[in-house]
């Protein structure tokens, strides 16, 4: 009796990159008949937060927590994160083994930060994709990154002229990923390893629409020698039934039609105590209706980045401006611009996931190429 395809799926460290990779598990289960392992590395015990959406998956989707990697505390958590899967390399290995001994294996897929998994999958002969939840425009500046290095020997915040991406508006190179920014870094050293990486792929799933991104996915799309599939599959929308009785969803429900600011930096989007108090207080200030998701302060790696600062040595934005942006955002005619573009794309993510969507078929795509080259 043939086996059902199976995919081993490998998220990075953090809520914000497991949630997008089980919402993908979720899709190829349901909708193309895939059975799905999670391998989650771990660099303590798992959060409750990771454990409570595991055990929600259903039986198709099934995980297993690899052996913890430690960390001295003070070293930079972009650092760690990526660190944590080269250090996991061996168990990473032991895993796909068993898999292979008891599934029909048809490809491995990693996020960006884990990438050196690529040489585990392609010693066992399992084809690894990458899955990249940044978007298309992120993923063109990270295609591009190899030769931006080899063009220009300064910092890419003093280049005198926007950098041209392809497919992309033109960025000054002090608006580009805060990681770029020291290339002296360990950091950027990491970046630049990485993304010269991502050729070595089977292909890239991206979470984005045409509507969204529709330059930088044409110019991904563009066939071009060494250069992987780009498979466009966004956007992927969480679903919980748990969420439907959520405390802060039904007061949602109850507040007037586009009146409330949904507020949140991410699942690794820490502020300092004195930020977070300046955030608080310029919200209420502005008199809006707010929803705002509240991680806990890091005063040390508090990522100041979230905010457009005035001064490197000052990176505080204070309340008073903080009431001036949400009231212009919220009452103001470029927030009505914003709001009318919102609803826009909003009707444009929902025709790309429809029946004959762009991302729906797109997936519909991915799913045959990976069925055809389950291993033997």
């Amino acid at each position: 009796m043939e086996q059902t395809p199976h995919l081993a799926i490998l998220p990075s460290p953090g809520m914000g990159h497991l949630l997008p990779l089980v919402e993908l598990a979720k899709q190829l289960a349901h909708h193309h008949s895939f059975n799905v392992t999670l391998i989650v590395p771990t660099t303590g015990p798992p959060p409750e937060s990771q454990k409570k959406v595991l055990a929600a998956l259903p039986s198709t989707i099934n995980h297993l927590f690899l052996p913890p990697v430690h960390f001295p505390p003070d070293m930079n958590p972009e650092v760690q994160l990526f660190l944590t899967i080269p250090r996991c390399l061996s168990s990473i290995r032991d895993a796909l083994k068993s898999l292979l001994a008891n599934t029909d294996l048809a490809a491995l897929i990693v996020d960006g930060f884990g990438i050196d998994a690529f040489d585990v999958a392609r010693e066992l002969g399992v084809p690894p994709y990458l899955f990249f939840t940044a978007g298309a425009t992120t993923l063109s500046f990270c295609f591009y990154l190899p030769k931006l290095d080899e063009m220009f020997s300064c910092e890419y915040r003093d280049l005198p002229e926007p950098v041209e991406i392809p497919g992309c508006l033109p960025i000054h190179g002090r608006d580009l990923l805060a990681p770029v920014q020291e290339r002296s870094g360990e950091a950027y050293k990491k970046v630049l390893y990485n993304v010269k990486r991502f050729r070595l792929a089977e292909g890239v799933l991206v979470n984005s629409f045409m509507e969204l991104e529709e330059g930088a996915i044409k110019a991904q799309q563009e066939e071009e020698p060494g250069k992987p599939p780009v498979y466009v599959i966004g956007p992927l929308i969480g679903s919980s039934k748990e969420s439907e009785r959520s405390e802060c969803l039904l007061w949602l429900d109850k507040q007037p039609d586009g009146s409330v600011l949904f507020v949140s930096f991410g699942s690794g989007g820490t502020l300092s105590h004195d930020q977070i108090n300046e955030l608080a207080l310029g919200l209420e200030m502005s008199g809006q209706r707010f929803l705002w998701v509240v991680r806990s302060p890091n005063d040390k790696f508090a990522n100041g980045a979230f905010f457009d600062s005035q001064s490197q040595n000052d990176p505080l934005v204070e309340r008073e401006e903080i009431e001036t942006v949400v009231t212009d955002l919220m009452k103001g005619g470029e927030g009505n611009r914003i709001r009318n573009n919102m609803k826009e794309l909003q009707d444009a993510a929902v025709r790309a996931l429809g029946k004959e969507g762009s991302s729906t078929k797109s997936l519909s795509k991915l799913a045959i190429q990976l069925k055809n080259q389950t291993i033997k």
